[in-house]
């Protein structure tokens, strides 16, 4: 049990975020960016994986810290995506960086309801049909 909190622990954790499912095939990746200008973030779809970078340079000179409390340090995320997924914007509003991803279902892997037909239009014309 030890082991595994130990592990936990050693899961990156920088910067928080959340999973929002918002229709069937929707979803919103939500990551709190405090500190963080569009400019410092990198996000990339890599195949099935998005990744997302995180950088603010150092500007120390003008500023004088008394307490730092925003975490601003350097970050790289990954989160393995569905098959047939797509990003369709990412917005940095208020130190919240909100990424909305699209599952695309093509055609063939949809479900498809198969109509049962009776006998009388399944039957194929006599002519066709050979004795053997």
């Amino acid at each position: 049990m030890a082991g595994n909190v130990a592990n936990a622990q050693a899961l990156p954790s920088y910067p928080p975020y959340n999973i929002e499912k918002t229709g069937d095939t929707n979803y919103v990746l939500t990551m709190a960016l405090a500190g963080f200008r569009p400019e410092d973030v990198d996000i990339v779809q890599e195949n099935n994986t998005l990744v997302v970078r995180g950088s603010v340079s150092e500007n120390s000179r003008d500023r004088e810290w008394l307490h730092r409390g925003i975490a601003t340090r350097a970050f790289e995320r990954r989160f393995v995506l569905a098959d047939h997924t797509e990003i369709d914007r990412a917005d940095l509003i208020n130190g919240l960086l909100s990424i909305a991803i699209r599952q695309l279902v093509p055609e063939a892997a949809r479900p498809r309801r198969i109509p049962v037909r009776t006998e009388a239009v399944h039957a194929a014309p006599a002519e066709t049909v050979q004795a053997a």
